[in-house]
């Protein structure tokens, strides 16, 4: 059965705000980033105990976490300290009680031989050993490479090491096809964002709308996970809100109406 969730920064708020908020719309999932709302370092385990009482109080959990890096984890500048932080965010992760956690890989060298490519294979096997190890999943978010050029890195790594956060809207703005991004993925994907996307052709690039007004076939797509078992979340997330609570609103909705039996 799905589950609805609510990715904190998209209600532009605090978060303990943002937590009420989210409760309030029926969430039982939040998005949390652990770059920009929670910094590992600066959680106590008091911290962490409030926290997860507050969730509970509010009915909530945490669905996933993500850690956005400044560079990929094919490059070599400061990798070691990019490695030693998201395994920080994996430790944190697990305490919030995430399954999960994401992050933009890096674009995916094309070439197998390419030195960026092995790298980016063993910096991901390293993470994702470690994250396996702590309980959390490892999740690459999709969008800035395709299906195959993902599948290439799944495939030379060992089964179920590394997982996939599926997101059609992100995919969508940078040229893919969301339902055949997601029936090449499928048996990899851990976490879903509910996101929607267009291409503008009078502007030549892809934008982002609202969920249900773009180009992701949600029936399709919803039909195409529970046919593969997919029982998790779908987290709705809005880049740029004009009005974050009722867009928020309105996205858990339109999934209500696809849904209904949802939690």
């Amino acid at each position: 059965m799905f589950r609805f969730g609510v990715q904190l920064r998209s209600l532009r708020l605090p978060v303990r705000k943002a937590l009420q908020v989210a409760s309030e719309l029926g969430a039982r999932g939040v998005e949390i980033d652990l770059r920009h709302e929670i910094a590992p370092r600066e959680l106590s385990q008091t911290g962490v105990r409030q926290f997860r009482k507050l969730l509970e109080d509010l009915n909530l959990k945490v669905c996933a976490a993500t850690y956005p890096t400044r560079r990929g984890y094919y490059d070599s500048e400061d990798l070691d300290r990019r490695i030693l932080a998201t395994k920080e965010a994996i430790d944190c992760a697990y305490k919030l009680g995430a399954p999960v956690l994401t992050n933009h890989l890096g674009r995916v060298p094309a070439e197998e031989t390419d030195p960026n490519f092995t790298l980016l294979r063993d910096v991901m096997s390293e993470i994702g050993r470690y994250a396996h190890q702590q309980g959390v999943f490892m999740t690459a978010k999709t969008g800035p490479e395709s299906a195959a050029d993902l599948n290439r890195l799944l495939d030379v790594l060992p089964d179920g090491l590394l997982g996939v956060e599926f997101d059609p809207g992100a995919l969508i703005v940078n040229g893919f096809s969301a339902r055949e991004s997601l029936e090449a993925l499928i048996k990899h994907v851990r976490h879903v964002r509910a996101k929607d996307g267009v291409r503008d052709l009078a502007i030549g690039r892809g934008i982002e709308v609202e969920l249900g007004r773009g180009s992701a076939d949600f029936p399709m797509l919803l039909a195409i996970l529970d046919d593969a078992g997919y029982n998790g979340f779908l987290t709705v997330v809005r880049e740029n809100p004009q009005s974050p609570r009722a867009e928020i609103e309105q996205s858990l909705e339109y999934l209500r109406q696809l849904v209904p039996h949802a939690e």
